[in-house]
């Protein structure tokens, strides 16, 4: 199993170039960045966690821009969106951003995708909150579409284009893997329908273990092969006791979370972890 690692690049944050040449210095495997366009001022959709919104999530570079810096300063470190709110996304540019970024960076990048919580911020790009899964859904299959084919076209509810010439192509076959985040069964049937791999959060008593067994019993159901479906834990803990437990298990990748503090206080929290990304896992 890998470790990596995932960090809100924020504009008063550590440089983002620093921050991956520091990673994949210390032996981690890949960084990815979370995304938020901008945050509506009213806040009047409440933020999952609990309490006030974090600061970062207003100031968070845009996710494509951000890992290019970290693609230019590495060689091995796979980079990832973690996630990339897709229903807020235009797909025909966005299918160019991560066709570009992937090639550019020699076929590192991997696509985390996920819905979105905050409903005035979707609304503000024209998505909805009651249709955002159906709107990702057809988002993604329009972007294979751009990826795969000379000649590419889609006409489904909410993405409709005639026949179009899209280059780059990803430097990745057929595509960057689609890694979907979240925890329900229904995120599951949506793995098992259209993406790569699964996203799982340690969070509120939810166990990945147990979930990694459930996603490959229904993958199996649907008559998918479940060894083609990658899980990463996101926002695993600081713990090699757990880590040992995701690799026991098949897990695939494990990220740590990067704290939103000082450059300095960064670099020495990543010295303190830095262990873990060495620990004599299966590759």
């Amino acid at each position: 199993m890998r470790v990596g690692a995932f960090y809100f690049p924020a504009d008063y944050g550590i440089n983002m170039a620093e921050l991956a040449r520091a990673l994949e210095d210390r032996g981690f495997d890949s960084l990815f960045v979370p995304e938020h366009t901008h945050i509506p001022a009213s806040r009047k959709t409440p933020f999952p966690g609990g309490g006030e919104l974090p600061k970062r999530y207003s100031h968070t570079h845009d996710p494509f821009v951000a890992l290019s810096f970290a693609a230019a300063a590495t060689r091995k470190l796979k980079l990832g969106t973690g996630i990339l709110l897709v229903p807020q996304h235009e797909p025909i540019v966005t299918a160019k951003a991560i066709a570009s970024l992937d090639q550019l960076s020699g076929g590192r990048f991997i696509f985390g995708i996920g819905g979105g919580w905050n409903v005035e911020e979707m609304e503000n790009h024209g998505a909805t909150y009651q249709t955002r899964f159906k709107q990702m859904r057809e988002h993604v299959l329009a972007m294979k579409e751009l990826w795969t084919r000379e000649e590419a076209s889609y006409n489904g509810e909410f993405v409709k284009f005639d026949r179009v010439w899209s280059w780059p192509k990803p430097a990745q076959k057929p595509h960057p893997p689609i890694i979907l985040g979240g925890e329900t069964d229904h995120t599951l049937r949506r793995v098992i329908e259209y993406c790569d791999g699964w996203f799982p959060r340690p969070r509120g008593g939810f166990d990945c273990v147990q979930g990694v067994a459930r996603l490959r019993q229904m993958a199996e159901k649907a008559g998918r092969d479940p060894s083609t479906i990658t899980t990463i834990v996101f926002g695993a803990a600081n713990d090699a006791k757990a880590l040992e437990s995701y690799d026991q298990a098949g897990i695939e990748s494990a990220l740590l979370a990067i704290p939103d503090e000082s450059r300095d206080e960064i670099l020495r929290y990543l010295d303190k972890i830095a262990p873990l990304a060495r620990l004599p896992l299966a590759a």
